[in-house]
């Protein structure tokens, strides 16, 4: 997929953007090489192939260094809310600004 000066003007103007002729030719070099990249990915056959979980372990076993999922730190709801003009139940309370 290619992309011409016309789409780069309308992607331009729906970022609001304003680009220079150069800057607009400079963006579709830039966008259509990306293109490219992808292209030339996508043409590589994976099938077959297990996704990794990092990428250094194409080359050697990695070992994920994960924590427990445990709270390390004391719920200070109530210091938090102190401030607070309304709470009811642990929650914030604020006026009703929709109709």
């Amino acid at each position: 997929m290619a992309l011409t000066s016309q789409d780069i003007a309308r992607i331009a103007n729906l970022a609001r953007l304003e680009l220079s002729p150069s800057e607009s030719e400079r963006m579709l070099t830039q966008l259509n090489g990306f293109f490219g990249i992808v292209e030339k990915m996508r043409a590589v056959d994976t099938s077959g192939l297990a996704p990794l979980a990092h990428p250094v372990a194409a080359i050697q076993d990695v070992q994920l260094r994960l924590r427990d999922d445990v709270a390390s730190e004391p719920s200070q709801r109530e210091a938090n809310q102190k401030s607070a003009p309304a709470v009811e139940r642990g929650l914030f309370l604020v006026p009703k600004v929709i109709e």
